[in-house]
């Protein structure tokens, strides 16, 4: 499976290059993310603008990815879903759980203020 990755000091942006999110692509996307999680990396953006599709599974494992990247103290926000998948995950309920963002920048936003929060709220 083929990724784009972009790393900067607080994200890495994720943009797999495949036109159906289901259970192989979030399989891979799980696996990526435990190893950057390993090395030390925490807060992710994942582009979907080349997901054409989904199905229940891959949707499903969305919420698998966003409770292993938070349970380790990171932020995960989605973006770039297509109208199609946005609706079927609001029909699941699923948007509930996950950051979904319409723009790369809002993305970048949340990840950013996620970071602040976590640093005022740590500090002693």
């Amino acid at each position: 499976m083929k990724f784009k990755f972009d790393t900067t000091d607080n994200y890495c942006i994720i943009a797999p290059d495949y036109p159906n999110l289901n259970e192989n692509l979030a399989d891979n996307l799980l696996e990526e993310i435990q190893k950057r999680l390993n090395n030390e990396e925490s807060n992710f953006i994942i582009c979907l603008d080349n997901t054409e599709d989904s199905d229940t599974e891959g949707r499903n494992k969305l919420l698998q990815l966003h409770e292993l990247v938070y349970k380790n103290s990171g932020s995960l926000v989605f973006t770039g879903l297509n109208d199609l998948i946005l609706k079927t995950i609001k029909k699941e309920q699923l948007h509930i759980h996950l950051n979904i963002t319409p723009t790369l920048i809002e993305a970048k936003d949340i990840i950013n203020m996620e970071i602040l929060e976590r640093e005022l709220f740590n500090e002693h």
